[in-house]
Order: C-alpha cells, then structure tokens, then sequence
C-alpha cells in the first residue's frame, strides 16, 4: 500500500522552527517510502488564521525544497485543501454520531469548569466532568430557549484505549478519568480539531501522521473517532517538541527563531541542515538540501526526549 503524509498547518502566522521539524520529517518520511505527501491548511479558527499566511506558508516550503504531491494552491483529488471549506464533512460525520445518540449539548463555559474544581490530566488539560450528561429534553429546551447556544460533546465509552506509536511506543489511556467526554463543535458552530482531523485524514487517504509529541494524547480519541464512523486509521509517529536554549516550547511569537528572520541570515539548505542535525539525521550539521537527506533518513536516529536546541545553533 502507497503511504500517504501530511502537512497540516494553521496560518495563524509565520512559521517557527518546531513546524518546520514537523513539515521536514513528515516529508522524509513520505519521500523515503516513496510515497505522497498533502498539504492540508488547518484554518477552523478563522478568527486567527489568514490567507496571506497559508500563501507564505507554501512559499517558505517552496524556498525550503519541500514539495507536494497535492492540496494547497496546487489542489488536488481530494479539494477541498482548506478546513474552512470542508464544513460539510464535518457536518455529515457529526449526524451519524447524533444518530447513535453518541453527542449531547453543553451549556458550561470555561468559568463554570473551572468553579466546579473539575479533574485535571497530567499535562494540565481540564478533564470534562460529564456536568451536562445527563440533561433531561425540558433542561435542555429551557437553556437553550434562554438564548444561550450549546457546544456539542461526545459520550465517551468506559474504556481503555491502547495503541503503539510508531515513534514513541506505546501508549495507553482510560477514556473516562483520563479524557471525559471531549467537544466535537464549539458553541460558537466551529468545529473542534479532533473531529476534523479524523474526517480529513480519512478522506484524504492518509496511511501515516507525522507530528509533535504535544498531540500524542489526542490520539486515543481520535483512534476511537475512527472506530466510530468506521473510518481507517492511519499509523501515528510523534516526535520530541524541540524548546529554545531556555527549555521553552516554541511559539509563533518567537520572532528571532521565525522563519522570516531566519531567512534573512541563512540559505534554506542551512536551515534544513541545522533541523535534520537536531533530529539525529545530519552529523555536524553541514547545510544539506531535503533531497539529499533522504536516502539516509532513519526514525530510529530521531531523538524520543524533548530536544533544546543548542545556544548559537541559530
């Protein structure tokens, strides 16, 4: 079977080095399996996210000798490439979980979670208290009639979901004490990333995600998406976050280590040299085009801890 990666990133701003880690080995990956790779722009939160941003996206992949197979400004099979413009999917598998009688409508706000002193998970995520479970219709017609618009949450099964990432190896969490009934939409109508993910990815015929060990817990609820509405899952690779000299994660906010500052005092081959060393793929460091890497790619040579990256890399 041909594997299928992606790209997904959110235009809410310049790109930082951690989403070029992650556009670099999800396209190694892809290229050294000889397979191919989407470009898929993840602009739900349309309040952050600009067009302007997914256009320099694709030009600083570009300049970087990252290509696409499809998606994009390059379209494809699967178009719609935008998020933005799938709601309808979204939509579809949204009815079919209603109809099980798997979604219910909640009216908490953050404020009211936080009163209620609800669970937290060890990466301090609010783990949802089930507050509005088990509404009768009359509750839920006079809230709603109150003006007040629900989100939409999924009842999630008493269950342990086990799975085996690629990368980091197993992994294992009970749904109830460790994830609770998580949100599928919004209560101001958008759609939430765990539901869109799965929709997309399954649409789209990804067989592989590569992506930052951040999301490594989202994945028991993706995987029981998947099951679900009967959709394939895709293997899971997650790497290390990688953190500024201070130990810090990275952000969109981080000028000096954006992509726009780094293009003004490196050549894209340095750049994709220094990353592939901070991923175990390139000793020394020595400028390398992603071409060039891709014969010698190995995920065993990738770290599993966070990496930092060493003062004066960049």
């Amino acid at each position: 079977m041909e594997t299928v990666g992606r790209f997904a990133p959110s235009p809410s701003g310049q790109m930082h080095l951690g989403n070029l880690l992650c556009a670099l080995l999800a396209w190694l990956s892809v290229r050294s399996q000889g397979g191919r790779y989407i470009l898929r722009i993840e602009d739900l939160d349309t309040g952050r996210c600009r067009p302007a941003y997914a256009r320099q996206l694709e030009e600083d992949l570009r300049w970087l000798g990252l290509d696409w197979d499809e998606g994009g400004s390059l379209g494809g099979p699967h178009a719609p490439y935008e998020q933005s413009r799938r709601t309808g999917l979204y939509d579809a598998a949204l009815d079919e979980l209603r109809r099980r009688g798997l979604v219910y409508p909640c009216f908490c706000t953050r404020a009211q979670l936080h009163a209620a002193s609800a669970p937290h998970r060890e990466d301090g995520l609010t783990v949802y208290p089930g507050t509005c479970r088990r509404l009768t219709p009359e509750e839920i017609a006079r809230r709603t009639a109150s003006g007040r618009a629900p989100a939409l949450r999924l009842r999630v099964p008493e269950e342990v979901i086990s799975f085996t990432d690629c990368h980091m190896g197993p992994v294992r969490e009970d749904l109830p004490s460790e994830c609770g009934d998580f949100l599928l939409r919004r209560s101001d109508g958008l759609y939430a990333y765990q539901l869109a993910v799965v929709v997309d990815d399954a649409a789209m015929g990804v067989t592989e995600v590569v992506r930052g060990a951040d999301l490594l817990s989202s994945t028991p609820r993706q995987l029981l998406l998947y099951r679900l509405l009967d959709l394939r899952p895709p293997v899971f690779r997650h790497f290390p976050l990688l953190l500024d000299s201070g130990g810090r994660r990275l952000s969109k906010r981080d000028g000096a280590l954006g992509l726009e500052a780094l293009r003004q005092r490196y050549a894209p081959a340095e750049i994709v040299g220094k990353l592939a060393f901070l991923a175990g793929q390139n000793p020394g460091g020595r400028a390398r085009t992603p071409a060039e890497l891709i014969a010698s790619f190995d995920w065993d040579r990738v770290p599993k801890t966070d990496i930092r990256l060493p003062e004066g890399l960049f």
